[in-house]
C-alpha cells in the first residue's frame, strides 16, 4: 500500500494507485513456490511464450509506468522506472537466460518501490510528462528489436527444419 503520508491525491487517484499495486503483485509475486519463500508472478510465465509473452509483459509494464507518471512520479523516477522495464525486456527476451532472469528481476516491484520512496520523501511534484515521448520511443525501439530478432529466429528455425532430413 501507499504510505499514509500521501494525502494530496483524490480518492479516484488512490484507487488507480491500488490498481497499480494489484497488477504489480499479479505480474511479479502472485505465486509462491511450495516449501519456499520464493515468489513469482505472470511476468516470468509469460516470458516462456516466445515473442508474445515478452511483448505482453512490456505492454503491461508500460501501462503501469504511464499510470505512475500520471500520479506524480518525477522525471528522475520515471527514467529509473523506464530503465528497469527496458532492462527486464531486453535481457528477458534472451532465450533460457532471459527466462531465468525474469524469475529473479522483478521490474514492476522495483518500480513500485521507487514510487513509494518518492512519495515517502515528499518530493512527488512533477509528472515527468516531458520524458513521455522519449520513453515511448524507447519502448517502440525495444519492441521493434524484440520483434525483429524473433522474426529472424523463427525464419532461421523454419529454414533449419526444412533443410533437416527428418523434417524435410
Amino acid at each position: 500500500m501507499l504510505p499514509p503520508t500521501v494525502t494530496s491525491t483524490t480518492p479516484d487517484a488512490q484507487e488507480r494507485l491500488r490498481w497499480v499495486e494489484r497488477i504489480v503483485h499479479l505480474m511479479d509475486s502472485q505465486f509462491r513456490l511450495p516449501g519456499t519463500r520464493f515468489r513469482f508472478g505472470l511476468d516470468p510465465l509469460l516470458g516462456l511464450l516466445p515473442v508474445v509473452g515478452d511483448l505482453s509483459s512490456l505492454a503491461v509494464s508500460g501501462a503501469l509506468l504511464l499510470t505512475m507518471m500520471r500520479h506524480g512520479a518525477s522525471g528522475a523516477v520515471v527514467v529509473r522506472m523506464a530503465f528497469n522495464i527496458l532492462l527486464d525486456t531486453v535481457i528477458g527476451s534472451i532465450p533460457v537466460i532471459g527466462n531465468l532472469f525474469d524469475f529473479a528481476f522483478k521490474a514492476n516491484e522495483r518500480n513500485l518501490s521507487l514510487l513509494r520512496r518518492h512519495y515517502a520523501e515528499g518530493r512527488h511534484q512533477g509528472s515527468g510528462k516531458g520524458l513521455l515521448l522519449v520513453i515511448i520511443l524507447g519502448f517502440l525501439l525495444v519492441f521493434g528489436l524484440v520483434a525483429w530478432g524473433s522474426f529472424l529466429l523463427m525464419r532461421w528455425l523454419w529454414h533449419y527444419l526444412q533443410a533437416h532430413p527428418l523434417f524435410g
